[in-house]
């Protein structure tokens, strides 16, 4: 692999800064760079399957969602105001 003189002066800073090889950065920053590729590409097959099949507002399979939480919310708040006349 070749380099340019300002991108070893680059790497060399860095390789100090992290108390490591210059190699060691080199496969660090690579194997980040793949990882946020890969990442990159589940967010857009995400994204692309969002599109093909959109996300109902209210109720699905599963329920209202909205309403499931409004309900939860009150009984959270019952049981803390429970706890706190308790105490």
């Amino acid at each position: 692999m070749q380099l340019t003189d300002e991108l070893v002066e680059l790497l060399d800073r860095r390789a100090a800064t992290l108390n490591l090889s210059r190699s060691a950065v080199i496969r660090r920053l690579l194997l980040e760079a793949l990882d946020a590729e890969s990442g990159a590409e589940l967010s857009r097959r995400m994204i692309e399957g969002y599109d093909r099949v959109p996300q109902e507002i209210g109720e699905d399979a599963w329920g209202d969602l909205a309403a499931w939480t409004q309900t939860n919310t009150r009984r959270n708040f019952a049981a803390l105001g429970f706890e706190e006349r308790a105490c």
